[in-house]
């Protein structure tokens, strides 16, 4: 697979998809808004739509394993 095609696998585009990617309920998006001002959640914006990649929050999720934090 080119790597152009594996980032965009790779990347969720808005707060619904973001939010149905990590609590399985897009209805969440208000916590991926609240969790990315606060700098909480590595997410970055496409003019104004939040954006994150798969593979970043699954890494920050295990970081946050890992130090015992509850993400």
């Amino acid at each position: 697979m080119n790597e152009d095609r594996s980032f965009a696998d790779d990347l969720l585009e808005g707060a619904d998809a973001i939010a149905a990617f990590l609590y399985g309920d897009k209805t969440k998006r208000r916590k991926v808004y609240h969790l990315a001002a606060i700098n909480g959640l590595p997410t970055f914006n496409l003019g104004a739509l939040v954006c994150a990649r798969k593979s970043t929050l699954l890494d920050w999720v295990k970081a946050q394993e890992a130090r015992g934090m509850k993400p």
